[in-house]
């Protein structure tokens, strides 16, 4: 191993991937998810329209049930990783996204869509849980938080332009081409990845595939209280960006009659919180990762207070719900990263199955909760904005009893800001 005075340092051996493209790709793998999502939104009434679904919240689940699969799906592959190393795990599973993209593109029917979407999802998983054990393999501490940060910055610029993606391929083609388009982008990130991402998990990391180690394993991350305190806040506050994914397109089209504005107005919004990923990177070595995201769910728990109040008031319009639902956005960045990164910490070895839990309880806790959300939407922004709410108050009570009731602690902080990129072996 190769300690770097910075962790924006490049590689030292020729063979090994520099920083910025390995920062780049881990974005791109990352971002698989959001090319699945983002750039459906302004293309669900007319997949509503051609698969004859009646009842427009029902739309809703071409998004809900991806989520639900890369739940399921996310369980798996980090602990597969762990057994037979990151890049033929990861590698095989994209080849299968892009085999249920292609099933969804050819869809004839709703539940035809529905069961791609479903299995797309579930390989999607894999491209998520293997990036962040990657990363765990490299780094750890605040070296982590912020390198995941730069990471979800540059992804960041995926969901801000997804919007415009979509609409433009419906300008000019049937909504189908999206998954058409979305499957050639997975096949080259595939080929990318497998070109040039190294095998990062060391031989000694490596973990037995038998029922008890998995089971030893996943059990070390559930009773660790703080890791599985973070993983559970994560959810919580990753619940109001799933409901605003499921609930926006509905509230630009239903409350404003914005259609033509939405991929910009999402932009915007979007834009949010690769900004506050950006700002993150800048500051977590200096403030360290839990009081930058301890005080963003604060942050978060009011500005969402105000939001309620001046729905509630009636003084809503399109651009206070864009103020602050880019506030909110902003502060679930500050604490995505950093949560992630926390919760990580105990787990060298293991990393792939912790960061398939990690994973599974994140995604489940948000697409549930968040579904509620999304199925709530009433012709008001009313049931975003106090989903928003309640999601931040759980997620500070949550890591009040992960942290036993002390906040903006700074625990081990020499060895946590180590700036490291390893060479793998």
């Amino acid at each position: 191993m190769t300690n770097l005075p910075s962790p924006v340092a490049p590689a030292q051996t020729v063979n090994d991937i520099g920083f910025r493209e390995f920062v780049v790709l881990s974005a791109c793998l990352m971002a698989m998810n959001a090319l699945s999502t983002d750039p459906m939104l302004p293309a669900l009434p007319d997949i509503g329209r051609d698969l004859a679904i009646r009842v427009a919240n029902d739309r809703q689940l071409i998004i809900s049930i991806y989520f639900l699969g890369l739940g399921i799906g996310s369980l798996l592959f980090g602990i597969l990783s762990d057994r037979f190393g990151r890049k033929p795990v990861l590698g095989s599973a994209l080849a299968l996204f892009i085999v249920s993209t292609i099933g969804c593109a050819a869809a004839q029917s709703f539940p035809m869509l529905l069961a791609g979407r479903f299995l797309a999802g579930f390989f999607a998983g894999a491209s998520r849980v293997i990036a962040v054990g990657i990363i765990r393999d490299r780094f750890k501490g605040d070296a982590m938080a912020k390198v995941m940060s730069l990471i979800l910055a540059v992804f960041m610029l995926i969901p801000v332009m997804a919007p415009s993606f979509g609409q433009v391929i419906l300008w000019f083609a049937p909504w189908r081409w999206i998954f058409w388009i979305l499957a050639l982008q997975a096949a080259l990130i595939l080929l990318w990845m497998i070109v040039r991402m190294p095998e990062t998990l060391r031989p000694e990391n490596r973990l037995r595939m038998d029922a008890s180690t998995i089971f030893r394993t996943m059990g070390a991350v559930i009773t660790h209280r703080s890791a599985a305190s973070y993983m559970l806040a994560s959810g919580m506050m990753m619940s109001g960006l799933i409901g605003f994914i499921l609930s926006v397109q509905q509230i630009f089209f239903d409350i404003f009659h914005e259609q033509t504005i939405f991929p910009i107005a999402f932009a915007v919004m979007a834009g949010s919180m690769g900004i506050g990923s950006l700002l993150n990177s800048r500051l977590v070595s200096r403030f360290g990762a839990r009081r930058l995201s301890q005080g963003a769910v604060l942050s978060m728990i009011l500005i969402s207070f105000i939001h309620v109040a001046v729905i509630v008031t009636g003084k809503e319009t399109i651009f206070t719900f864009m103020f602050f639902q880019s506030a909110t956005m902003m502060a679930v960045a500050f604490t995505a990263s950093n949560f992630g990164a926390i919760s990580m910490e105990p787990f060298a070895k293991g990393a792939g199955a912790a960061s398939s839990f990690q994973a599974f309880l994140t995604t489940a806790v948000s697409s549930a909760l968040g579904s509620v959300v999304g199925r709530a939407f009433d012709g008001t922004t009313l049931p975003l904005a106090l989903g928003m709410l309640m999601f931040g108050s759980a997620a500070l009570l949550i890591v009040l009893f992960g942290e036993r009731g002390k906040l903006f602690t700074r625990p081990r902080h020499d060895a946590l800001r180590q700036a490291e990129f390893d060479t793998p072996h």
